[in-house]
């Protein structure tokens, strides 16, 4: 028997009547979905947990879910287990672990849209004249989704899933940028701010100032922090509930693409993005 199947038959009163059915995610026309399914049951949490803008706490998730503690924390206690989900040090809020996040990336990186996205990326690298990223976030890096390069002999070879740091990438400071303030301090906290080049912000203080001019300007950028002689440039990617769920980002060596001229490049990397965050829902 699974962990899930006993926890569930432990909670009196909440299995549904044998043969019972209803709807759920997932669950298409005339296509009923059994009611005390221990596997929806779990869905359920992990999406209440990956919906939430900050980490909730176990009462939060129960209110979403509509299902008692004792149920709610034995599949959180199993989830955590497999790694699915985490608990933030200190405190007894929940947030996806780092094998969903594994999972989520593996989703996108092998997604029908793939196409679609790599067709956005060609088309804006003809436009800039310089290599092109899309990239979400990953625990305590980003995840390089798909990357087209630049014609140009003087590059950098990355290939779709790559992962850098959050910290000294363009991307990354974007998407630390836009979380909640409690998520984002909590990270920078728990961070190993490595200096990987003399130019990288590891001090807490001056990220934090980054972080503000980000969210003014609505774009990142980051010169020689990750990579010596390498600028680089990134907008969001927003979704259909206006949350920073990629981003679009250039790369060029700082010879050839200063930042007073990078910036210029800001309308088709926007409109790219908008064009991004339509085939990220399919």
């Amino acid at each position: 028997m699974s962990d899930f199947t006993s926890d569930y038959q432990a909670d009196e009163g909440q299995e549904a009547p044998a043969g019972s059915i209803a709807s759920g995610p997932g669950a298409g026309p005339g296509e009923p979905v059994p009611a005390g399914s221990a596997i929806l049951r779990a869905m359920r949490v992990l999406e209440a947990i990956a919906a939430c803008h900050a980490p909730p706490q176990l009462a939060e998730i129960c209110k979403a879910v509509d299902l008692p503690k004792p149920t709610v924390f034995r599949i959180l206690s199993t989830l955590e287990h497999a790694g699915l989900v985490g608990r933030e040090p200190g405190s007894k809020r929940y947030h996806c672990g780092p094998r969903m996040n594994q999972l989520a990336g593996e989703v996108l990186l092998t997604s029908p849209a793939r196409s679609a996205r790599r067709a956005i990326l060609e088309e804006l690298v003809e436009q800039v004249g310089e290599t092109c990223n899309l990239t979400i976030a990953n625990g305590s890096t980003v995840l390089c989704l798909d990357r087209v390069e630049t014609s140009w002999p003087l590059k950098i070879t990355i290939t779709a899933g790559t992962t850098v740091p959050i910290h000294s990438s363009a991307s990354g400071k974007l998407f630390m940028a836009h979380m909640p303030r409690r998520s984002r301090e909590r990270l920078v906290r728990q961070l190993p701010l490595v200096r990987n080049t003399p130019r990288t912000l590891t001090e807490p203080g001056r990220l934090f100032e980054e972080f503000e001019l980000i969210r003014e300007r609505g774009y990142s950028t980051e010169c020689e922090e990750y990579l010596p002689g390498i600028f680089a440039m990134a907008v969001p990617v927003h979704d259909g509930d206006g949350r920073v769920v990629a981003a679009v980002s250039v790369h060029a060596p700082v010879s050839r693409l200063p930042m007073d001229e990078a910036v210029q490049l800001l309308p088709e990397m926007q409109s790219a993005a908008e064009a991004m965050s339509q085939t990220l829902d399919t």
